[in-house]
């Protein structure tokens, strides 16, 4: 029988105690959303300093991803004998290890590798980073607990990423990997200090996870990650060329949209909680057709920088409204596996976003103007609904 830290602590005293573990989770996820990003930001210095192209420095995220995809399950593998507060604190260490690889390393091969085993962190600690965070509330809040942990990932967007692209430019690209690993140690010492000792474990073989794994609702609840990020990639990846082609804007209000729209994903993962505590699944099928509204309407907005800068920050709330909610209905649909599942869900938005940035980029190859890009966004985010409307009948 599966225990939570709330029925095992008296209510009175575990109000202050949630919120730090809460913010300790946040802090870790705000350090691993900014060394995923941050590195966009910073291809130019690192391709000159490395002596690489740009589009070879750029296979730095494409590794990240596919590591995170990939790799990320097999930790979580790894680590299922350890009880998940150790296991938290060992993924840290990881994260802490792989940047300081990455400040030190002294050629391109090393960096990639570097940047590998930065990700095997990643999917992991959000995955079982989520488990925890749904069982240290009540029923009721568990989205909303989850969308709290991943707040630093939001906010990693918004402030992690162009202050570490600033201490870039500034400093070097190193610079930037060494100040990563201060916030690892930060976020380290919030988790040994503020995880509660006595988080629940599931105990259960691997080949009965892995049976989990092959549930029709869990592989739909997969595919909906999948789908959602592969709209929101589609688009996002090339917004700045979009925004520059389209309404001719400057680099100045690039990076002014690009601030907009991470605000509004901000706002979106608060807003992406409260709904899947509200309903879950007529939550995921409304902002699927938001999205494909929403993305619609950027394209013959997108000629005007007004407009296009209005839609595109409602678009980052719908977009990143549909984060916690995914994330509960795979623990939800995995009950008996959702340490490896919760993970493996990571890889499937990881997975969406190189399908979403590569649909995007054949469309731009084969001639699809940069403004009608959304569409192929709205499409997609039409499929999120139409596999929720599925899943949400098979539930019934």
């Amino acid at each position: 029988m599966q225990h939570t830290f709330q029925e095992a602590v008296p209510a009175a005293a575990t109000g202050r105690a949630v919120a730090l573990a809460l913010l300790a989770l946040s802090a870790a996820s705000f350090g691993i959303g900014t060394t995923e990003f941050v590195i966009m930001g910073l291809l130019p210095e690192m391709a000159s300093d490395l002596g690489v192209g740009i589009p070879t420095a750029g296979l730095l995220v494409s590794g990240y991803a596919l590591s995170v995809t990939f790799g990320s399950p097999v930790v979580a593998i790894l680590l299922a004998r350890l009880d998940r507060r150790r296991a938290l604190l060992v993924l840290v260490g990881l994260f802490i290890l792989g940047n300081a690889l990455c400040a030190l390393a002294p050629d391109y091969r090393l960096l990639m590798l570097a940047r590998i085993v930065t990700a095997l962190c990643h999917g992991a600690f959000f995955g079982l980073g989520s488990v925890v965070a749904a069982d240290l509330v009540p029923p009721h809040r568990k989205a909303s607990a989850i969308a709290i942990m991943f707040t630093g990932l939001t906010l990693a967007n918004v402030l992690g990423v162009p202050f570490g692209t600033a201490l870039g430019h500034a400093l070097g690209w190193r610079a930037t990997f060494w100040a990563v690993v201060g916030i690892g140690f930060v976020a380290a010492a919030a988790l040994v200090a503020w995880l509660p000792r006595r988080l629940p474990h599931e105990a259960g073989s691997l080949l009965s996870e892995m049976r989990v794994l092959r549930r029709t609702q869990v592989v739909l609840a997969m595919l909906l990650s999948v789908l959602a990020s592969a709209s929101l990639f589609s688009v996002f990846t090339y917004v700045a060329p979009l925004l520059a082609a389209t309404a001719g804007a400057g680099p100045s209000a690039i990076t002014g949209v690009l601030l907009l729209f991470g605000v509004g994903l901000t706002l979106g993962n608060v807003l992406g909680g409260r709904l899947g505590d509200w309903r879950l699944m007529p939550s995921v099928i409304g902002l699927g057709f938001a999205l494909a509204l929403v993305l619609l309407a950027l394209v013959p907005a997108s000629a005007a920088l007004v407009p296009a800068t209005a839609l595109i920050g409602l678009w980052g709330v719908l977009a990143f409204a549909l984060v916690a909610p995914l994330q509960i209905r795979v623990l939800t649909a995995a009950d008996g596996a959702r340490n490896l599942a919760s993970t493996v869900n990571q890889g499937a938005f990881n997975l969406g976003n190189a399908l979403g940035a590569w649909l995007g980029g054949l469309a731009i190859t084969v001639g699809v103007p940069y403004g009608h890009l959304p569409v192929i966004g709205a499409v997609l985010a039409l499929a999120v609904a139409g596999v929720g409307v599925m899943a949400h009948r098979l539930d019934r």
